[in-house]
């Protein structure tokens, strides 16, 4: 919801902890069960007030589901857009997925769970997004497959194999546990790239420049909440 006229950085400040707090409500209670009177209650506002700064019920939910898309497409752009092979792409893709999971775990789940309580304009809005994300994965599988890394018989499939295994992590995934979205990542790409029938080698050699990628480009972080920064001019 784009900020009314008049209102400073302190109105933003509080319309984004309502976001967050209204997010951590829903995935708790459910959307459909969660009224405008407990989150008011949440946050410390009458109902008034409450709708002054989030607009409507569906409005929170809207602004739920781009707190992960958008910043999560913007970045999966970028990622498809760097001058490297598609294998690493889809690497550092994986990683920059599972690293907003970890960070934004209340969002991912209205975002997977209650997305279908949107309806006309909003909902054609988020189920594009999702449709634009796919696309970038199936892109960088099939330019894979055309440069002999994979074998796939379908590559619709295979982006359906890539999504499953990083979308289901925030059901079970605990933050700051024993496995950080680095190793998942790691992890799961060798799970998929040996079965697209990539080699041994080209394992190593990812995750060898994934490192190096890490290590070398500090201003290009997989975050998607995180800015990229303009490329060092050398001296």
């Amino acid at each position: 919801m784009p900020r009314p006229p008049g209102h400073g950085p302190d109105f933003e400040v509080r319309r984004q902890k309502i976001i967050d707090t209204a997010a951590e409500l829903f995935a708790l209670q459910g959307y459909a069960a969660t009224s405008v009177n407990d989150l008011g209650r949440a946050v410390g506002l009458a109902k008034g007030a409450l709708y002054y700064y989030i607009g409507s019920k569906e409005n929170l939910l809207i602004e739920i589901q781009s707190r992960v898309m958008a910043p999560l497409l913007a970045r999966a752009r970028q990622i498809a857009a760097v001058d490297t092979d598609p294998l690493l792409r889809l690497r550092l893709l994986s990683e920059s997925l599972l690293t907003i999971i970890f960070h934004r775990l209340d969002h991912i789940w209205v975002y997977e769970h209650d997305y279908r309580s949107l309806s006309g304009k909003e909902l054609e809005i988020l189920l594009g997004q999702r449709a634009d994300f796919e696309h970038l994965i199936t892109g960088l599988l099939t330019e894979a497959a055309d440069q002999g890394s994979f074998r796939l018989a379908e590559p619709r499939l295979a982006t359906l194999q890539f999504l499953n295994l990083h979308n289901h992590t925030y059901q079970w995934v605990k933050p700051g546990g024993r496995w950080d979205p680095a190793y998942l990542s790691r992890e799961y790409c060798a799970t998929l790239f040996r079965g697209f029938g990539a080699s041994d080698s080209d394992l190593r050699d990812v995750e060898d420049r994934a490192a190096t990628f890490g290590r070398d480009r500090p201003e290009l972080p997989l975050d998607p909440e995180a800015a990229w920064e303009p490329a060092p001019v050398a001296g």
